[in-house]
């Protein structure tokens, strides 16, 4: 075969193994993430001493009652100026 192609695929071969590498890395990196991102949502339930059934209560209020968004807001703004003309 050509030495030229079997360094390309030697290439390739080491390239698909750093590519796998690097994708692990990445889904340790973002399990890692989530985890801290739960314990900070748990320590700030903790902090306002809430009863399981009052924490269960303020998510559903929020769930019935969103907190509306900027992109959100904007859009509403763009329909009453739009209605208005």
């Amino acid at each position: 075969m050509n030495p030229k192609i079997q360094k390309v695929i030697k290439e390739i071969e080491k390239t698909k193994v750093k590519l796998a590498d690097t994708q692990s890395r990445l889904r340790e990196l973002e399990r890692q993430k989530t985890e801290l991102e739960n314990a900070e949502i748990v320590a700030m339930v903790r902090s306002r001493n809430l009863t399981e059934s009052e924490f269960a209560a303020l998510l559903q209020s929020r769930n019935s009652n969103p907190v509306p968004t900027p992109v959100s807001v904007q859009k509403n703004e763009m329909e009453e100026l739009e209605d208005e003309e």
